[in-house]
């Protein structure tokens, strides 16, 4: 029998209404939202279940998805759901490791506060971009981008999709050397920084004094690291990766394949939206993807899997 994953989406996912029914249904998810709120000091249910411009803001947007998420994710325990390894998609990767139980889940949406925070005051707004390329290979589009000053390669997503981040006239001037390689379509990504370029360096390096606070523990399962792809099993080396993925690449098409040859045939999407099952389907049109963004969503995956046991 094939290995089970949990994925977990990143920053771009959120929406208004996330994780409503599950506060709303499941007493776990009430508790982690509840215990959340009182300790950041922040109203998490307004955040996230009511229509606000604050959940657009990194500062905002990354403790609520993280937030939500966990609570999606431990209700989904609750009804019977294992993973055998985790992985999540940038800001995905701080719910990966709670799952692993390396960390508790009030440690990871404290550090996503601060994470989100550092990142939104890393570079002055206006000055970053960042923007998806479709219909080329991300070894063509880091071919092209690698000699262009002040922009690098952000997101390997899947085969068709990868993002590239820096400053928002280069990354303007290199759009028209992708379109000259190919690239079917370039859509500019409603972000306020250059997320993942070395112009983050400083602030992984001040994350970093957050994680320091935090009490690690050894893995119980595995999780997949964007930074290498590779699984990480040791609590001594998730420091480090955490403070150097804000300003290195997401190896995230890397890291599907990886699980895959790990023997992973099943991946479960935990969170709002779709993103990275299309991903995934992407890379490898013969696993199962499931999604869980609902408590319906959920009900249903337990059925389909239950149905199989």
């Amino acid at each position: 029998m094939g290995k089970t994953a949990f994925v977990f989406p990143g920053q771009g996912a959120q929406k208004a209404g996330m994780g409503k029914d599950f506060y709303a249904q499941s007493q776990t998810a009430k508790n982690l939202i509840d215990q959340a709120s009182k300790m950041l000091h922040l109203d998490l249910k307004a955040l996230c279940f009511e229509k606000n411009e604050l959940l657009d803001l990194t500062e905002y947007t990354q403790v609520a998805m993280v937030a939500v998420c966990l609570a999606m994710a431990r209700t989904a325990e609750e009804k019977g759901l294992k993973a055998d390894i985790t992985a999540g998609l940038s800001l995905g990767e701080y719910c990966a490791i709670a799952m692993t139980g390396a960390m508790n889940d009030l440690e990871a949406i404290c550090a996503v506060r601060k994470r989100g925070i550092l990142m939104e005051k890393a570079v002055p707004k206006g000055e970053g971009a960042m923007a998806a390329v479709l219909g080329i290979s991300g070894e063509k589009v880091f071919d092209v981008v690698k000699d262009i000053e002040e922009v690098f390669v952000a997101n390997y997503n899947c085969p068709s999709q990868t993002v590239i981040t820096g400053k928002q006239k280069a990354v303007k001037e290199a759009e028209k050397y992708l379109v000259e390689a190919g690239a079917r379509k370039i859509i500019p990504l409603n972000v306020s920084g250059p997320f993942h370029s070395p112009y983050l360096e400083e602030a992984g390096s001040e994350l970093k004094k957050e994680l320091d606070n935090i009490k690690w523990n050894e893995p119980v399962i595995p999780y997949v690291t964007n930074v290498t792809a590779q699984k990480i099993t040791d609590k001594e080396k998730i420091k480090g990766l955490l403070k150097k993925q804000v300003s290195s690449s997401v190896l995230w098409q890397q890291s599907v394949e990886n699980m895959i040859e790990d023997g992973v045939d099943t991946f479960i999407e935990i969170g709002p939206g779709k993103t990275l099952s299309g991903f995934i389907k992407k890379i490898d049109k013969s696993v199962r993807v499931f999604q869980i963004g609902t408590m319906e969503e959920l009900d249903k995956t337990c059925r389909e899997l239950k149905g199989e046991a």
